[in-house]
């Protein structure tokens, strides 16, 4: 799917993550991680890497395999330093309201992958009976 860089376009992301939650029957967990890591990606995707410009497209593709999830979204920005990232839960950082993005999708998601200099995101998640 692709869709305009304005940010009233996370709803349809969030329309096809709770479309999968009923087709694949997702367990709660698993879907709540998905539904965060994958808007803010989006999020990011239309915010950062695009400045919001609503002739710039951001691309989504999903794929499943068995209980495997996944997700790539690019954008068309100039990528960013996925590497060097300011660590949100540093007392400095905790009072920003931005810049936990990063920090969520490597925290909710089972694999990150970044690519083309970070304009390239992938996320993969795994729908398995949280352990007790």
């Amino acid at each position: 799917m692709q869709i305009q860089s304005k940010p009233e376009n996370i709803n349809v992301v969030e329309k096809f993550i709770d479309d999968l939650k009923v087709k694949h029957n997702l367990h709660e967990e698993c879907y709540g991680n998905m539904l965060v890591a994958v808007t803010e990606a989006v999020n990011n995707a239309i915010n950062h890497g695009n400045k919001a410009n609503p002739e710039k497209l951001v691309d989504i593709k999903f794929e499943v395999d068995d209980d495997q999830f996944g997700f790539t979204i690019s954008d068309e920005g100039h990528g960013f330093d996925y590497l060097n990232l300011p660590d949100p839960t540093d007392p400095e950082n905790i009072e920003k309201p931005s810049g936990r993005g990063v920090f969520l999708m490597k925290h909710l998601a089972d694999q990150i992958i970044f690519s083309e200099n970070g304009r390239v995101v992938e996320l993969y998640f795994r729908n398995v009976v949280p352990s007790e």
